[in-house]
């Protein structure tokens, strides 16, 4: 996310757990002070809804007010809402939502219309981002793009996709992250308030080849780290109202959201 995140991640107190060769490249498994899992069942979800809006506060006040209830995206078919927890004391430490579109259209095409090379295509929309404000929001929000981005890699999806408000289009750009629509800049988002944002994409095959090719500083942390604490597996014997309708067989015979 921001360029100088490798840096806070490195730093961070993490403990090692083991090294592994596979294909001669060395993976470190490794513990973090938090987990990243999906919100399951009310409590959870009510933690996620509660950092979403304090760091909405912190940074678009006048939505913040709007965002003190679940959205109805939320229970949407094919969305999740990933909780990020304290191992220490179980606070939420951040959030994140993601929505496929294997059931409906993408959030943000209620405001614009995609271009062909994205059409036929299998899109995830990550939003509602929101992370403590402190140091230990960094590493959060960090390590929830990479869950972000293993949801993608587990859900088979061709293409991330994010609307993105300045300057929190800065982070996505340091992931090469590139613009929908280069030529329109930022672009009123109907489905959001109206806020000006970036359309940006970033190609899920692509991410380990291009991130090694350019040297990218987060690629030690995604590829030749296997972090235990992110959890994307869904618990079955939830009785959550938030999951209750949400319980779909897979195509890969698991349940999927």
């Amino acid at each position: 996310m921001e360029t100088d995140h490798t840096q806070s991640v490195n730093n961070f107190d993490t403990n090692y757990l083991s090294i592994k060769q596979t294909n001669n490249v060395t993976i470190i498994e490794e513990h973090l002070p938090f987990t990243v899992k999906i919100a399951y069942n009310d409590e959870e979800l009510e933690k996620a809804i509660n950092i979403r809006q304090s760091a909405y506060a912190r940074h678009v006040p006048e939505l913040a007010e709007l965002l003190k209830e679940p959205e109805t995206y939320d229970f949407d078919l094919g969305s999740i809402v990933l909780l990020a927890e304290s191992k220490l004391d179980g606070s939420a430490l951040g959030s994140i939502r993601i929505q496929t579109n294997r059931y409906e259209k993408l959030k943000l095409e209620s405001s614009v219309n995609l271009p062909p090379w994205l059409q036929n295509k299998t899109l995830a929309e990550a939003g509602r981002l929101g992370v403590v404000g402190n140091k230990m929001g960094r590493i959060v929000k960090t390590m929830l793009f990479k869950a972000y981005y293993l949801y993608c890699l587990q859900e088979s999806i061709d293409w991330m996709v994010i609307t993105a408000r300045a300057p929190v289009d800065r982070d996505y750009d340091a992931l090469l992250f590139k613009d929908v629509f280069p030529e329109r800049g930022y672009i009123p988002m109907a489905h959001d308030a109206n806020i000006a944002s970036r359309v940006m994409a970033l190609n899920v095959a692509s991410v380990e080849p291009s991130w090694e090719h350019e040297h990218h500083p987060l690629f030690e942390l995604f590829f030749r780290k296997n972090h235990l604490d992110i959890d994307l597996h869904f618990k079955e014997e939830s009785k959550s109202k938030y999951v209750a309708n949400k319980l779909i067989p897979s195509t890969r015979g698991g349940i999927m959201l």
